[in-house]
């Protein structure tokens, strides 16, 4: 039987599909506020407490932002929207928070749905924190600044916001009730006045 003796010629180098580069990955941007701690107020700090190492100049940790909603148990709907808003807010998904015991006086169930928090590290929290006081605070009506007195001795320090609608994601005709939340500041310093002056050179506007 004969056989082809024909032989298919391989393709040519040029005949084959470009291969198209792979583009080199964007690189990540930190948040600006994260970028003026790291120019500006870490070498103040250092100046000011005489650290001798980078690593002792204290620096945010984390910032938990809750919403209580203790209406949400005959309604709940406000949970759900509280929900919403706040993800709107810290551009994260909110964990719900249960009531750790019952009460009876208020028809209150242990491990029923009372509110909803996040809690913001790295980036995101330093974009929420600079929005927080470069835009919101600034937007409470007759604002004088925040008190100094809310540190708790350990160099954390509680902020409580009355309405939600001080944060530019908020639309006013969506808001079904107005509603305040509590914004703890968890920071690595080791004293109160050292708290106080990373938040002073991060801008948070204190009282005079």
């Amino acid at each position: 039987m004969a056989t082809d003796s024909k032989k298919v010629a391989a393709p040519k180098a040029s005949d084959k599909a470009p291969v198209k580069a792979k583009a080199a990955p964007a690189e990540k941007v930190p948040a600006r506020l994260k970028l003026k701690y790291r120019q500006d107020v870490v070498p103040s700090l250092m100046k000011k407490f005489n650290y001798k190492s980078v690593m002792e100049v204290p620096a945010l940790h984390k910032v938990v932002v809750n919403i209580g909603v203790g209406d949400a148990i005959t309604n709940a709907k406000l949970l759900e929207d509280s929900v919403r808003e706040l993800s709107e807010i810290t551009g994260q998904k909110p964990v719900i928070t249960k009531a750790k015991d019952s009460i009876a006086n208020f028809k209150l169930r242990e491990g029923q749905a009372i509110g909803c928090k996040v809690t913001l590290r790295g980036d995101r929290m330093y974009q929420f924190f600079d929005k927080l006081v470069s835009i919101a605070l600034p937007r409470v009506r007759d604002f004088r600044g925040v008190s100094k007195n809310a540190f708790d001795g350990r160099g954390n320090y509680t902020l409580g916001v009355k309405e939600q609608l001080i944060f530019p994601e908020i639309n006013f005709d969506k808001v079904n009730k107005i509603r305040g939340m509590d914004i703890i500041v968890v920071t690595t310093a080791n004293t109160d006045e050292e708290a106080f002056a990373l938040l002073s050179e991060l801008g948070v506007p204190f009282q005079k």
